[in-house]
C-alpha cells in the first residue's frame, strides 16, 4: 500500500485540484480552523453570473471560496451536445485568478 500525499493548500494563490478526496480533505482541514468554505459550482466557461458568486462568496468573513468546474454529463439530455459544451480550462482559470479565488 502507498500513501498518497496530503493535499496542500496555499493562502493566497489559486489552488487547483483534480480529486474531490483532495477537495474534502482541504475543505475539512480549513473548517478544523474555523474558516468558511464557500461553494461556486460551475460547469466552467465562466461568465459575469459566476463571478457575481465568486464576490459574493468572498463578502463572507473567514471565507475560502471554492469553484468546482464539472462539465456533468447527466445535465445534458439525448438531444443535447455534450461534446459541443465549451471546455475553457484556462480561460476559467485566468478568470478566477483575475476574482483572487
Amino acid at each position: 500500500m502507498t500513501a498518497t500525499k496530503p493535499a496542500k493548500f496555499n493562502a493566497g494563490e489559486l489552488n487547483v485540484y483534480s480529486s474531490p478526496a483532495d477537495v474534502g480533505e482541504v475543505s475539512r482541514a480549513l473548517r478544523h480552523t474555523g474558516r468558511r468554505v464557500m461553494l461556486v459550482p460551475t460547469m466552467g466557461a465562466m461568465h459575469d453570473g459566476h463571478l457575481a458568486l465568486v464576490r459574493a462568496a468572498k463578502r463572507v468573513p473567514g471565507a475560502v471560496v471554492v469553484v468546482s468546474i464539472f462539465v456533468n454529463p447527466l445535465q445534458f439530455s439525448a438531444d443535447e451536445d455534450l461534446d459541443a459544451y465549451p471546455r475553457i480550462l484556462e480561460a476559467d482559470l485566468a478568470m478566477l485568478r483575475c476574482e483572487g479565488v
